[in-house]
């Protein structure tokens, strides 16, 4: 398809497209002459993974060109690939692996789970417990024994859920990274929603009842 076909499939200006273009966020198309390319389904995809990790996610171009790069060239180890894609997800961070974690390290080790201080997560973690510590509700025994079992199992079911594929694990894992982590969000919310009115008897959702819309007149 030509460029011109291409805005229309993907509802991207074409100003935007010149734009991907130019970053190298987007490979060029097959030259059909000195001022002609052609596009395929590949570029269709492509542009719809730039605009999720630039529009809903928020990378900065750069960030979106280094997650983009190690999708087209994973490393040998898939692991530590993935690692540094998610590591470009916001909220940023810069770990250092000399650097200890101890808030990040006690909850991980009473959860039996790998501590590596090279990882982004474990500093975001840090901050996460130390700001909850400053707020005056900190991650207690009880609310961790609840938390960590359930997390577990979220996890498990995302990364049995991974394309074995290297450049489609990457894509998979970052974006189903940063698509859902804000559905689970939501979903928290209005589980606390529904618990508090079934436990309250409060507002409009008692007991799980359904809310009917008023008839029109009233």
């Amino acid at each position: 398809m030509r460029i011109s076909e291409l805005v229309e499939r993907t509802g991207v200006p074409l100003a935007t497209l010149k734009f991907y273009l130019r970053e190298g966020l987007l490979p060029a198309g097959e030259a059909t002459s000195a001022t002609r390319a052609e596009y395929g389904e590949a570029h269709v995809r492509r542009i719809a993974v730039i605009r999720a990790l630039t529009e809903t996610v928020g990378l900065s171009v750069q960030k979106a060109r280094e997650v983009l790069q190690l999708m087209d060239r994973p490393e040998d180890d898939l692991f530590e690939t993935l690692g540094k894609a998610i590591a470009a997800l916001p909220p940023s961070v810069t770990p250092e692996a000399a650097e200890d974690y101890p808030r990040a390290r006690e909850v991980l080790e009473k959860l039996g789970q790998v501590y590596d201080p090279r990882f982004a997560a474990v500093a975001q973690l840090e901050l996460a417990l130390a700001a909850a510590e400053s707020a005056g509700i900190p991650l207690d025994d009880r609310r961790l024994a609840v938390y960590g079992p359930n997390i577990r199992a979220i996890a498990e079911f995302d990364v049995g859920s991974i394309p074995r594929e290297a450049t489609a694990a990457v894509e998979y894992a970052v974006l189903g990274t940063a698509v859902h982590e804000p559905v689970l969000i939501a979903l928290r919310r209005l589980a606390h929603q529904d618990v508090a009115a079934r436990r309250l008897g409060q507002g409009s959702a008692k007991a799980g009842a359904p809310t009917r819309p008023r008839p029109k007149g009233r």
